[in-house]
Parts: C-alpha cells; sequence; structure tokens
C-alpha cells in the first residue's frame, strides 16, 4: 500500500473524493487522512481483527454533525460507501466499512454528555466508550443503563446493535433504553427519532442503525443505580472437558426455568485450561445464598462469592473478566460464531456430550479459543418482537466461540470454531438458529436473516425509502428491497 496507481479511483491523491474532503475539513478542528499519508497508517486505520484486512478511502474525525452531513455528500458524489465508527471492535471491521474504499466516519470526538435531573434523561454523544458512559452517568446523580462488560466498546455501535449485559435480565438491553437520537441520513439529512418524530428510523436505529445512517447522540432513559452486587464463579480447572458435561447441563436446565430469578446473570465459559461459571446478583448476600445456585451445580469447584461495594465496583470487576476473554481493547487475528437458543430450543445430552468430546479430542490450532455461553431472557423476552430491529426477543441464552490466531489465523483454527457451532447444530436437526449481529461472523451464507429474522422485511423497506442507493453499505447490512 502507499503506491498511488494500486489504489482505486477515489482513493487516489486529488480526486474528487480528496478534494471534496479537504474542503469539508478545511477549518474544521476535525480532521481526514487518506491511504497516501503515513498518519493513516499508524493512527487512522486500525483493524480489529486482523485477519480481515480492510482500506477505507478515507477516515474522517468529523467534530459536528454537519460536518458529518457533508462527509456524507461527499461520499454520495463520488459513489463511496459510509460507514461510522465509534469504539472500533467490529469483528468483521465493519467499522471500517468490512470491505476496501469506503469513507469511515469515526466519532471519536462525539464526546457529549448531560444529564436532565427534572426526568433523568441523559444525553450521549455517539463515540462515548462504555466505561466513559458508566462514569459520566454515575457522577450525575448515581444513575446507569444496561450495557456490557468489555470497556472499550463504544456506545455508537453497541446501543444499536443490542447491548445485552449482566443486568439486561432486569431492565433490559442497552438500545431498550433509547428514547431519541439524532441521525446523519444518506441525503445528508441532520433529523431527530422518537416514538412520536419518525418512528420507523428509530425502530432501525435499534438494532441495525449502521444500515441506515450515522447516529451522532442518544437520549437515554436511566434508572438508579443498584446498591446491592454479588460476584460469584464457579471454576473447574483441568480434566477432561467430557467430565464437565454435566455440569453444563445442569446448568441449562436452572436458566431455563421461567421463574429463574432476573437478579441472577449467569455465564458458562470454556476454554484451554477449564470451565469457570460465573456471574452477577444484583441482590443481598442472604438473597443470593437462597437460590443455592453453586450447591445445585457438580462439586469438586473452587467457588468465590464477593459482595461488591457499588455499581462501579461491579462494572470494574466485568471489565478484569472481560480481559480473560481477549475481547477487550487488544486486536488480533480471530474468528467468532454465535448461535441463540431459546427455551424451546434447549441443547440436547447428547449434543452437549458431542460438544464437550469434541473439545477434549480435536486439534485446535492455538490455545487461545473460548466458548462462552450467556444467560439472557428476563426483561430482554419481555418486549415484543416487533418493536425494534434487534430481532432475538425470544433468546434464552447465546453461544458465543471464539479462537485467536498465534500470529496469524490458520484454517484449522477457523474448522475448529466452525466444528463447535456444528456439533450442537447437528444434534438438533430442523431448528432454526439465529446469531447475534455484535458476534459478527463474515461466514454466515445469510447474515441479514440470521441477524434480524423476521424483523429483516420490515428493514428492507425502511432502507428502501431512505437510503435506496445502500450509502451505509457492509457486507452484512441491510439491502432495500427490489
Amino acid at each position: 500500500m502507499g503506491q498511488t496507481q494500486s489504489l482505486p479511483p477515489a482513493s487516489q491523491a486529488g480526486s474528487p473524493l480528496q478534494l471534496c474532503l479537504n474542503n469539508v475539513f478545511a477549518s474544521s478542528s476535525g480532521d481526514v487522512a487518506y491511504p497516501q499519508s503515513v498518519f493513516y497508517q499508524l493512527a487512522n486505520v486500525k483493524a480489529y481483527n486482523q485477519h480481515i484486512p480492510v482500506v477505507p478511502a478515507a477516515v474522517t474525525r468529523p467534530t459536528t454533525s454537519q460536518e458529518i452531513s457533508k462527509i456524507v455528500q461527499c461520499a454520495v458524489a463520488s459513489n463511496v460507501k459510509v460507514q461510522a465508527r465509534s469504539g472500533g471492535h467490529s469483528y468483521g471491521n465493519y467499522g471500517l466499512g468490512g470491505e476496501d474504499n469506503a469513507v469511515v466516519v469515526d466519532m471519536v470526538n462525539f464526546q457529549k454528555f448531560s444529564m436532565d435531573k427534572s426526568n433523568w434523561q441523559a444525553t450521549v454523544g455517539a463515540g462515548t466508550l462504555l466505561a466513559d458512559v458508566t462514569t459520566r452517568m454515575h457522577d450525575a446523580g448515581g444513575r446507569a443503563i444496561a450495557h456490557g462488560t468489555c470497556p472499550q466498546v463504544g456506545i455508537g455501535g453497541h446501543a444499536t446493535i443490542g447491548g445485552l449485559g449482566p443486568i439486561s435480565r432486569q431492565w433490559g438491553s442497552a438500545l431498550d433504553h433509547i428514547l431519541e437520537v439524532e441521525i446523519v441520513l444518506a441525503n445528508g439529512t441532520i433529523t431527530r427519532a422518537s416514538a412520536t418524530q419518525n418512528p420507523e428510523i428509530l425502530f432501525a436505529v435499534k438494532g441495525a442503525a449502521a444500515s441506515f445512517g450515522v447516529v451522532t447522540e442518544f437520549v437515554f432513559l436511566t434508572r438508579p443505580e443498584p446498591t446491592n452486587v454479588i460476584r460469584y464463579s464457579y471454576t473447574l480447572e483441568f480434566g477432561k472437558k467430557a467430565n464437565m458435561a454435566n455440569t453444563f447441563a445442569t446448568w441449562q436446565s436452572i436458566v431455563a426455568d421461567p421463574n429463574l430469578d432476573r437478579k441472577l446473570a449467569t455465564e458458562v465459559v470454556l476454554f484451554e485450561l477449564g470451565m469457570i461459571i460465573s456471574g452477577t446478583y444484583f441482590g443481598t448476600k442472604a438473597e443470593y445464598d437462597a437460590l443455592n445456585f453453586e450447591k445445585r451445580l457438580a462439586q469438586n469447584a473452587t467457588v468465590s462469592v464477593n459482595t461488591l461495594d457499588n455499581w462501579l465496583g461491579a462494572v470494574g470487576n466485568w471489565a478484569e473478566t472481560e480481559a480473560l476473554k481477549l475481547v477487550g481493547g487488544v486486536s488480533g487475528s480471530f474468528y467468532s460464531k454465535s448461535l441463540t437458543f431459546r427455551p424451546d430450543t434447549l441443547i440436547p445430552m447428547k449434543g452437549i456430550q458431542d460438544f464437550f468430546n469434541y473439545l477434549d479430542n480435536t486439534d485446535k490450532g492455538t490455545l487461545i479459543w473460548f466458548a462462552i455461553f450467556d444467560v439472557e431472557g428476563g426483561a430482554v423476552n419481555d418486549v415484543p418482537q416487533n418493536a425494534t430491529a434487534y430481532a432475538h426477543r425470544d433468546a434464552l441464552f447465546y453461544l458465543q466461540t471464539y479462537a485467536v490466531g498465534l500470529g496469524s489465523l490458520s484454517s484449522k483454527t477457523i474448522d475448529f470454531v466452525t466444528g463447535m457451532s456444528k456439533k450442537i447444530t447437528d444434534s438438533m436437526p430442523g431448528v432454526d438458529f439465529g446469531a447475534y449481529a455484535g458476534y459478527v461472523d463474515p461466514q454466515l451464507t445469510n447474515g441479514q436473516q440470521q441477524y434480524w429474522g423476521t424483523n429483516l422485511p420490515r428493514l428492507q423497506q425502511i432502507k428502501a425509502a431512505i437510503d435506496p442507493k445502500d450509502v451505509f453499505h457492509n457486507p452484512q447490512s441491510v439491502r432495500p428491497v427490489a
């Protein structure tokens, strides 16, 4: 790279796109960089998944919504696609366009924050990282929203895909807290969307925003921070994974109880050294003890239960756990898949045994791999399927399988990740599995259908109405209906 003649026309020095973008930033405190510049190489292009190389036509860092409007118009005039990036943690590098020659709108400068204490609604810039969302809401009155556990993820992408986290069983997902957004559309219009103003746009934003525009700010409903938080872990280390299958089966039966206490968040993490069942209980130690959770699981495990002082302590503890998964702020070459399970599609015992035996007997090509089962349900399931673009309102838990290449990512490792899902799906013929759009899987044959399910036709109609030329595009974005 760096050879102008090898770049697409829009990316070449002096192209109409570059001249247009240079004009946008001529008197701005923002900036723009192109493939020819050293700054572009060193600072502006940060592929989170290094297995998928992407070369954008330009990376922009605007400071105002008006600049984003002009950027979009420049891209349209040059027939170039546009994608926004907040935290930059897309598994398919979709924040960089997901494929070469897109214009990236980096939202790093959109850090607005305010709290209206008359109604406890927070206005948050789309470039804000989750760690900063947590701190700013706490400092503004001990408030919070549901969100995930990785502090480096940006709210702009997180809250418009789903935004699932430990307290989602009580509060719903991050996107369920969105009351209103400001968004830049494909024709350059800057508009607001809420339940009463452009409700179809708000529907699309709540689960599929990357296909419809650039969200610049959110208005969130906030809630009082939980006052009692218990963090627990139940660890089985070393030994054969097959010996842990019964413990997992017991966990699945526990979380399948329709009366499971919504204060309980729980996940199973399988990795090279063993299995950890851990999570958070948003209540008192006495309430947690009354669940008898650990004693219902198999014995011979190391059990740890800690009472945390406050919400900030709980979120900080989640961040430490996230480091174990290696899906925090560190980029690398990796591959990930996901499956969605409903109360009526629990994994049969044969599927569980096949899965755990597979973990024992397969050459993985790496030591850094995970299979993570995250319970959902609760308040997330209370919202009707057609209320938001997020489609998996019936999900009980997700499986995310994930492996990091040692240097580069080998086909052996990709096959191992694919095989983890296949061992389960083969034991459940005829089941329609969905996938979570936050765990981008570029190898899905019909990602749109698996991400958005029954909501896809409506999204395609909205796309045709507000972005008929597919300006906001990545390899698996919603396409306009013909």
